[in-house]
């Protein structure tokens, strides 16, 4: 079950592809992480997927990576009398703590945090930013605004408040059961939401341990301000453009994705772009030209993965969209300039701020090149080295072996890495004998192909990359 890409792709599931034959054919397909996004379903309904996924994993012989997507915060107005609302530009509107009544005039807005963190001046934004309310004056209890941006105000739409760091956890009460359920489930990555600052990241960490990664998704224009230290807390990184594009003007989502590509290459950490990438697909079986351009650009950026959402979890198409996706970016990764936009972008490592990690690895690529290596073999207990080594974007595919069924799955989301579970090393003898091996079964190379080797000794200590050796299948 070799794929011949180096980005992955993330498919969610939902009720159009709920089944253990449609998981299945979208394995078959091409989907490497299967998302389950816990703002919708029940826990019986995640754990029958996710037996489906170990099932298909155990036939096929490939580790498969669930990635467990927590709600977050979702901050709402309540509920109108009459039913929804016009409201026009220039008229005055109030948000209150205090139970009312909605009506064009007033609604009840429950979160009293957002009133602690107004400020007359302040934007607010309702219904994914289609409103726009401006404070004129506030206090603990209530806000009066004055209609920036009118339209149609109904039940239970969303709030968000651009600008402001507001006081409140990434994890409800919610998402705590929720976490412990996906856990409890084998979730191989745990995607965070809200993340407004690094403490986040941190409050997450401290529940889930080392029992799974964390993916922050980047969608609040406060984590972006502090970007490097969110990414430094993180184990991966989604590029979350629907929400961050609510907050911030559309104009501004491109560059943003870019640089947070870009940073997240340099510390090594798994970068996913997520969020309407082939939206067109949810009722068309073909996707627009501008948004097959949108899956190229992420690719040609050097992102781990690309991601299906709405797609595959409720669209028409679930499998057409995997199959699409799947061709764009074998199509980019044949590309002659693919290649060179990997160069042009790679982030070399700075003197001072580099280990013996980063020296093995570079010398690992640079050897790759010289000699037209087939595969680079990783040996890695916690996933480290072969992080290190999808980090380089080297021109050869990563095939990455560990003893540990939970990093193999881990590592299938991160670019150009063929993760197999096999035997523990004890030796460079027998990195050389199971290296030769594997590079042959598993397809990369023929008897004769160069392959270089990378690990750490001591055998077996996380962290310790230390060791390159190259040899011949």
């Amino acid at each position: 079950m070799r794929r011949t890409r180096n980005a992955k792709i993330v498919a969610t599931l939902g009720p159009a592809s709920s089944s253990a034959e449609i998981i299945e054919r979208l394995f078959l397909a091409g989907v490497d992480v299967f998302r389950l996004n816990f703002s919708h379903g029940v826990a019986d309904d995640h754990r029958a997927r996710v037996e489906a996924i170990r099932a298909i994993e155990q036939r096929h012989g490939r580790p498969i990576a669930v990635l467990a997507d927590l709600q977050g915060p979702k901050l709402r107005v309540g509920t109108f009398a009459g039913g929804p609302v016009q409201l026009e530009a220039g008229q005055p509107f109030r948000l209150q703590l205090d139970a009312c009544a909605g009506d064009a005039r007033a609604v009840t807005l429950p979160h009293p945090e957002i009133f602690a963190a107004l400020k007359p001046g302040a934007e607010l934004l309702l219904d994914d930013g289609k409103l726009r309310l401006e404070v004129v004056r506030r206090d603990a209890r209530s806000a009066d605004t004055r209609v920036v941006v009118g339209g149609k105000l109904s039940d239970r739409k969303g709030v968000n408040v651009p600008g402001v760091v507001l006081p409140i956890s990434a994890l409800t009460e919610k998402d705590r059961r929720d976490l412990a359920t996906a856990l409890e489930l084998g979730a191989d990555w745990i995607a965070l939401s809200f993340v407004q600052r690094p403490e986040d990241v941190t409050e997450a960490r401290a529940l889930i341990g080392r029992r799974a990664g964390i993916v922050t998704k980047l969608e609040k224009p406060a984590a972006i301000d502090r970007l490097d230290e969110v990414i430094a807390a993180s184990d991966a990184v989604m590029v979350a453009r629907g929400d961050l594009g609510v907050e911030l003007p559309a104009e501004r989502v491109p560059s943003l994705q870019k640089r947070i590509v870009r940073a997240c290459r340099k510390r090594g950490r798994p970068v996913i772009v997520a969020t309407q990438m082939l939206e067109s697909m949810i009722e068309s079986p073909v996707p627009t030209r501008a948004e097959a351009s949108d899956v190229a650009t992420a690719v040609y950026d050097g992102a781990d993965a690309v991601m299906l959402s709405a797609e595959s979890a409720a669209g028409k198409y679930p499998l057409a969209a995997v199959e699409i996706m799947n061709r764009i970016i074998g199509q980019v990764e044949a590309d002659p300039l693919y290649r060179q936009f990997l160069e042009a972008s790679h982030t070399a490592n700075v003197p001072g701020d580099t280990d013996i990690a980063d020296a093995v690895c570079c010398a690992m690529r640079r050897a790759v090149a010289l000699l037209q290596a087939r595969a680079i073999v990783c040996c890695t207990h916690s996933g480290h080295t072969s992080l290190r080594a999808a980090r380089e974007r080297a021109e050869a595919p990563i095939l990455s072996v560990t003893p540990l069924l939970s990093t193999a799955r881990r590592l299938a989301l991160a670019w150009g890495v063929h993760s197999v579970h096999a035997e523990d090393v004890a030796s460079v003898e027998q990195i050389a004998e199971l290296a030769g091996q594997l590079v042959r079964r598993e397809g990369f190379a023929q008897a004769g192909d160069a392959y270089v080797a990378i690990a750490g000794m001591p055998f077996g200590t996380p962290g310790t990359t230390n060791l390159m050796r190259v040899g011949v299948a």
